[in-house]
Order: structure tokens, then C-alpha cells, then sequence
């Protein structure tokens, strides 16, 4: 294993007692060179992961350095005084992304070499893009969804009457529901929660100053009844002497720490893109004048990592269908008059427009889009809202691994027959170094409607996984029209246009999208894989082999989730054995309810499903590998189910 070319050894542990009420100069002189330390390591390495392909948000660690290390000191110095100020001796973190922190603060304690740092967001590393309990040495606390940290430290402050509790905070985090409840508890309880709050006006989407005026993260803790405490959260003196007053005054206080993000970086210092990875371009220069040669030159000589296979049955066109989405909502609205999309069409952003491909949108057309911050459960409502009336449409989009936070947002639009077009990226697990906490593995919590009588219509919610590019952009221009709720998933990954056993494109000219309907790729006398999303060109390598080894394999796309397409499954239940192939959780999955619809049309032959079984484990592609749905692990599946 190559040695890491920071040397950390320099780290200096500074034990500090929130009494004393101001830093010594020795102490300040100290803590300068630590935070300075410790800065560069966090922009090597998660610039390292960059270059690597992994990605690795640099911004929000690099940013709150100071507050984490004189936070780091009161802990210090609590474990070797009895009599002093206790503090919980963890750093929660509401900001997952700002993983780095963590595993920066595991070596630094010993807990993990520096060397393993070099592998950030590697697969089967246990240092993935979100910090997972128990999972990496030293990392205490499992974080990732914003707004879900306080309201569970306000219950380890119950927990820990006699110490004060750390929760690291951010101007997004807070623009989350969560915290509201969490802010008016901890008052009520008079908790010992110390929020550290960056405040530097900086989200994926843009700065909430712009987009969300009238929002200011002091004056709404302030009107929940926090203590609030704000200033320059570089001024180390200063930053220690507000610290150290939250932490000897009892009850909740918040230390607001306002900055600019990337404070200090050349090309990154205030800009949005810090929330995401540093590129190699701007850590070069930045680690050389700091004095860094070997971590330069390392990065200079760093090569991307392996890139994902090509497996049968995947042409080399490619797509991402997050970005798609975009697009074609771009190509539908340009088809209306101005009159039309203003009076009929109202797009919401969580604040991820780059990821889910919404961007497109705001560029072409600002006066239908809606940046609405960090707040998936009112943007949702608004949607749905919009769509309150015929002919009216809300579109809305967000991760997947957020449906399960508008679950009940959901319900009340379903019951107020409104129309919205939903797009849930990220969904599965394909290309997903967050890991676990970012899984869009239980998406069919969507279809929670009860049926209804299908004579007289019943329920309308339709939920779509297309399989390739060519798929997605039909299915999104065919159901955009469509009344009620529509969910249509996509991958994080690029997923590859498909061709036919004829060589043809699956999904090309002369396919015709019709909702509800499965689409058959390949006949099959032994069987039948059922499979979709990113999951669909795994499989249809699987049956290739399973093909190539005697055995006739067919298979079925089935791109509606949640409706039975009855041609098919008139189909499937005549045949020997169906394996159901998918990357949504093996409990709640389209597996685990789709042979129960076979047995009711009288299948007589093996059935077993294949999804998503076990925790996550960093990397990108590999991850639906680990999961056993790559095409050896689906074909193996198959196997084993005939016998």
C-alpha cells in the first residue's frame, strides 16, 4: 500500500477547556496549524477519489474544520478531567456528504491508518460516501438523509443528561421539516444539544439567499426559541470563545458559523460546485502552494478506475436517463404555446436540478421551474397542489431513496385525485458510492393506493422502471399527459441501449410505449427472467450465457411496476420457471409480490426472485455485482431454480 503523502503525524492533539473562555496564543497558534493540516488532507483525498472516478464532496468537510477540531479539543479534555464541561465524544453530522470529516477524525484517533484514506468511496474499502455505524473503524453514527441527525440527538441528549451533544448542521440541512420539530423539542426539553451550523449560503442548486428569500437559518432557530450565537467561522478566537459559551451555558444553542464555502480555494471559494468533489485541476495548485508536492504529484499521476463492463446484449450507446428526463420535458414543452406551459405545467427541484436532470428545464424554460430548496415533503404538496385541477400538471423530482420521506404527502395527493408527474432518480443501487442511506431500493412504497374496483377504474397511480435510454424517453413523453400520480424511476448509472436477439435496438424505431403493457425481448421454452432498469441489461447478459450454454431462456421487461399486464402473465404462468430480477429491495420489491400474481393465474412451476440483499459496500458499478445481479449471478439464479 503506497504511504500516504500527508504527513499526519504533525497533527498536534490540542485538549481544550470551554472554561478558560478564550485561547492562549500558543493554543491558537496550535489549532491554526491543525485546521491548516487538516484541510489539506481532506482536499487530497477527496480529490483522489475524483480523479479516481468516485466522486467525493470536498466543500463541507474542508469547511468546518475548525469547529470540529476545538470540538474535538473540549472532548479531549473532558476525557482527562472529571470535573470539566462533558461532551458526548461524537461528531453528528446531519451532513452525511461531509463524510471525510469522519473518517479524517478515525485516523487522527488512531482508530484507522492514514493509508486507508487513499482508497475514499473504493468498492469493499468500508469508506463510503456517507458515514455508516459500525462499518468503518471509528465512525460512530450512520447520517446521510438531511434533517434526520437532531431529531435523534435531541433522544441521545435525553440519553446523556450530565454532557452536552455536538450536531453538526448546515444552512441546507435546516431548510428540512425534520429540524423545525427538532428545534421546538429540544427547547421544550431544555436539551444540551450544541448545534455547529455553516452557514455559507451555498446548496447544490445555488445559493438560498436567491432562491429562498426570507429564509435565515439564525432567525428561525431564534424563532423556535434557540439560543443563537453568530459570527466569522474563521476567526479561531472568536469561533473557540462562542464554542466554548455553548458548551458551559446549559440547554440548546446554536453557533452559526458564517463563511464562504471553499474558503481560501482558488476557482472554488464561494461557488456551488464546492459542495461537490474538487476537481485534480484546482487540488494541484491549491496542495503545492501549501507546500504538498508529493500529494500533488500523486493526484497528477492518478489514473481513473476501472470502468463498467460491456456485456452481452448492451450495444456501446449509452445514456443517462436522470438527464434524460430533463430533456424530454424540454422536447414536451417546446410543443406548447407559452400561454399553455405558464397556465399548466409547474416543475419543483429539491435542490439536486444537476442530478436529476432538471437543470435542462430551468435553462429552457425558467418560468415554469420552482427552486424549492431542501424541503421534499412541501414540494411535493405544492406539486400536487398545482395539479389540484384537471388539465394542470406538477412535476416533481428527487432521489428515490427520498420517496420514502413524502410517503404520506403522497397518500393525501392520491386522495385529492391531483396530477403529478414524478421522477425519482438514483433508484437501485447501481453506481451509488453514498451507499446504504442513498439506496432507492423501496420505490413501490409509491403504490400505496388501495386498488379499487378495476370496472369502475380504480386506483390510477402508475409506477414505471424503464430499461434503457430509448424506453425512458417514450414512456416519459407518452405519460406526461396522463391524469393522477406517476412515478418514473431512473438509475444514477448510464444505462446502455439494448439490441434484440436480430440485431436491432430493443426500444427503437417501431416500439410504441403503452403503459401497463410488458414488452418480450426473447422467447423462452425453459423459462423467463423478468427484469427492468439498470437491472434489465444485467439480466438480458445473463440469458445471453444461459442461451450460449443449451438453455432457452426467455425475456420479459416489464417496465410498469404496478400493474399486471394479463397477455403476459397468461404467458409466464404456462411456463416451467420465472425468476424475477431486480435492484429494489428483496422485501418490497416487485419479486416479492410478483409470484403471488402468478399463482393466482394458475402457475404450476418454480418461481424465486432476485433483489437487493445485503448493506452496501461503496465503489460505483460494483455494487449491483455485490448484490449477485450482475449477469453470472442473475444466470446462477436461474439455475438453481430449475434444478
Amino acid at each position: 500500500m503506497a504511504e500516504f503523502p500527508i504527513d499526519l503525524s504533525k497533527f498536534q492533539p490540542l485538549p481544550l477547556d470551554p472554561r478558560a473562555g478564550s485561547l492562549t496564543p500558543e493554543q491558537e497558534s496550535v489549532l491554526a496549524a491543525n485546521v491548516a493540516l487538516c484541510r489539506e488532507a481532506i482536499v487530497f483525498f477527496t480529490a483522489l477519489g475524483g480523479v479516481r472516478g468516485y466522486g467525493g464532496h470536498t466543500g463541507g468537510p474542508f469547511d468546518t474544520v475548525p469547529e470540529v477540531l476545538i470540538a474535538d479539543g473540549f472532548m479531549r479534555f473532558g476525557a482527562e478531567n472529571s470535573d470539566a464541561p462533558q461532551v458526548v465524544p461524537i461528531f453528528f453530522d446531519e451532513a452525511g456528504h461531509r463524510v471525510a470529516t469522519q473518517y479524517l477524525i478515525s485516523v487522527l484517533r488512531g482508530d484507522m491508518p492514514a493509508e486507508r484514506l487513499l482508497h475514499y468511496r473504493e468498492f469493499g474499502e468500508h469508506l463510503p460516501g456517507h458515514p455508516e455505524r459500525d462499518f468503518t473503524p471509528g465512525v460512530q453514527f450512520s447520517s446521510g438523509r438531511l434533517g434526520h441527525m437532531w431529531p435523534m440527538v435531541n433522544g441521545v441528549a435525553m440519553a446523556h443528561p450530565g454532557s452536552s451533544v455536538i450536531c453538526l448542521g448546515s444552512d441546507g440541512s435546516q431548510q428540512e421539516g425534520n429540524d423545525a420539530e427538532a428545534a421546538r423539542l429540544a427547547v421544550a426539553q431544555g436539551l444540551n444539544v450544541k448545534l455547529l451550523i455553516d452557514d455559507n449560503d451555498v446548496t447544490i442548486a445555488g445559493h438560498p439567499s436567491d432562491y429562498l428569500t426570507g429564509f435565515d437559518v439564525s432567525k428561525t432557530l431564534a424563532g423556535h426559541g434557540l439560543a443563537v450565537d453568530v459570527g466569522d467561522g474563521e476567526d479561531l478566537g472568536d469561533l473557540f470563545a462562542r464554542m466554548a459559551k455553548a458548551i458551559t451555558t446549559p440547554g440548546p444553542i446554536a453557533v452559526v458559523n458564517k463563511r464562504k464555502m471553499a474558503v481560501g480555494i482558488e476557482g472554488l471559494e464561494g461557488s456551488i460546485h464546492g459542495h461537490d468533489v474538487i476537481s485534480g485541476k484546482l487540488a494541484i495548485p491549491y496542495l503545492r502552494s501549501k507546500g504538498q508536492e508529493s500529494a500533488a504529484a500523486m493526484l497528477e499521476s492518478t489514473d481513473k478506475a476501472d470502468s463498467r463492463p460491456v456485456y452481452a446484449g448492451s450495444t456501446v450507446k449509452s445514456d443517462k436517463n436522470r438527464s434524460l428526463f430533463g430533456k424530454v420535458m424540454v422536447e414536451i414543452l417546446e410543443g406548447m404555446s407559452p400561454e399553455q406551459r405558464l397556465s399548466t405545467v409547474k416543475v419543483f427541484d429539491c435542490d439536486l436540478e444537476g442530478s436529476t436532470g432538471l437543470a435542462a428545464i430551468r435553462k429552457a424554460f425558467p418560468e415554469v421551474f420552482v427552486l424549492g430548496g431542501i424541503m421534499e415533503r412541501g414540494n411535493f404538496s405544492a406539486a400536487a397542489g398545482f395539479g389540484f385541477d384537471p388539465g394542470k400538471q406538477g412535476v416533481f423530482s428527487t432521489f428515490s431513496a427520498f420517496l420514502e420521506m413524502v410517503v404520506s404527502e403522497v397518500t393525501m395527493a392520491r386522495l385529492n385525485f391531483c396530477n403529478v408527474l414524478c421522477h425519482f432518480s438514483h433508484a437501485g443501487v447501481d453506481d451509488m458510492a453514498d451507499n446504504t442511506c442513498h439506496f432507492g431500493v423501496n420505490n413501490l412504497f409509491a403504490d400505496g393506493g388501495i386498488p379499487g374496483i378495476p370496472e369502475e377504474g380504480g386506483d390510477t397511480t402508475r409506477v414505471y422502471f424503464p430499461g434503457d435510454p430509448l424506453q425512458f424517453a417514450k414512456c416519459v413523453k407518452r405519460v406526461f399527459g396522463d391524469p393522477g400520480l406517476r412515478f418514473v424511476f431512473s438509475n444514477r448509472s448510464s444505462t446502455p441501449v439494448l439490441s434484440s436477439l436480430g440485431g436491432g435496438e430493443v426500444f427503437g424505431d417501431g416500439y410504441t410505449f403503452e403503459p401497463g403493457k410488458d414488452d418480450l425481448i426473447a422467447e423462452g421454452s425453459a423459462g423467463y427472467v423478468v427484469s427492468f432498469g439498470s437491472t434489465l441489461h444485467r439480466a438480458w447478459g445473463g440469458v445471453h450465457a444461459l442461451r450460449d450454454a443449451g438453455r432457452d431462456v426467455g425475456l420479459v421487461c416489464k417496465s410498469t411496476l404496478n400493474v399486471m399486464d394479463e397477455a403476459m402473465m397468461s404467458r409466464l404462468a404456462a411456463s416451467p420457471a420465472v425468476l424475477v430480477a431486480e435492484e429494489f429491495n428483496a422485501k418490497t420489491g416487485l419479486g416479492s409480490r410478483f409470484g403471488s400474481e402468478l399463482l393466482k393465474r394458475g402457475f404450476a412451476g418454480k418461481y424465486d426472485h432476485l433483489g437487493v440483499t445485503k448493506e452496501g459496500m461503496g465503489g460505483l458499478w460494483r455494487q449491483m455485482d455485490h448484490q449477485g445481479l450482475n449477469p453470472e449471478g442473475i444466470a446462477s439464479g436461474f439455475k438453481k431454480l430449475i434444478g
